[in-house]
């Protein structure tokens, strides 16, 4: 199966995404905030520097809820600056 190429909006979306999560994330490492998400450590850092634009839900809500974020600020807040 072949993936269709991202957009400049998803891919703008994600490295914002990242962006919040490693804010978030704050002085704790990585590998604490992954463990109590239930996600590797790698897939963390992929989201947190963009190579992962477009993580599953359920690993984003993980993440939100280890992190005290709420979805719905996270939605907000990841939006393209074109649509904002």
């Amino acid at each position: 199966m072949v993936r269709t190429p991202l957009t400049p909006e998803e891919r703008e979306r994600g490295e914002q995404l990242g962006r919040l999560l490693r804010a978030a994330r704050g002085e704790r490492s990585m590998t604490e905030v992954a463990a109590v998400a239930g996600v590797s450590a790698e897939t963390l850092r992929k989201i947190e520097t963009g190579r992962a634009p477009t993580p599953a839900f359920f690993t984003v809500a993980a993440l939100a809820g280890a992190l005290g974020l709420s979805m719905d600020d996270l939605v907000g807040r990841c939006e393209p600056a074109a649509a904002a």
